[in-house]
């Protein structure tokens, strides 16, 4: 007789969404106290913490549910489908953001990062400074999707390291 095995999706599905929805709120703290434009360390960080938090969480319950056992590779899974899922959230809520909150966000954002190039690169030329913009609107999808991916990444990382630690695979019989 087969046992019902436990799926991993579930647990990256619910910690996904969960981390999604604090990564969103952190955002949205960030949009009232108007630093929605820092992409300082500090921010990124703490972003890459909330993220690592629920892929960590997600992680242990899931070993709790499946009677204390985890394989490494189910770890791995899980934090990749928390950090793909919540990526997509946040994906999600920068496109609103983008879009129909702040519809001068990209443009503002542009004159941020335009006056900064400026002063750190005095002898870059304004013709430069528009190529470098058509090419970068060009491939923003990508960069989207690279988001993702580095998400994703940044999940199976976390998700390796917590399943080194806590691994413990069930005995053969």
């Amino acid at each position: 007789m087969e046992e019902n095995k436990l799926k991993t999706g579930k647990f990256s599905l619910r910690y996904g969404l969960i981390g999604g929805l604090v990564g969103i709120v952190f955002g949205v703290m960030l949009y009232f106290a108007d630093l929605h434009y820092d992409r300082s360390f500090g921010i990124q960080a703490i972003q890459f913490a909330i993220l690592a938090v629920f892929v960590v969480i997600a992680a242990i319950q899931f070993k709790k549910a499946n009677n204390g056992f985890i394989k490494l590779g189910q770890a791995v899974k899980i934090g990749a489908g928390v950090g793909l899922i919540a990526a997509v959230l946040g994906t999600l809520y920068f496109l609103v953001l983008s879009n129909v909150i702040e519809p001068d966000y990209m443009v503002n954002a542009t004159e941020i990062q335009r006056v900064k190039t400026f002063e750190e690169n005095p002898n870059i030329t304004q013709e430069q400074w528009d190529q470098g913009m058509e090419f970068q609107k060009k491939l923003f999808p990508v960069f989207l999707a690279f988001g993702l991916v580095v998400s994703a990444l940044f999940g199976v990382v976390v998700g390796l390291i917590t399943g080194a630690i806590i691994k413990k695979n069930e005995p053969a019989y």
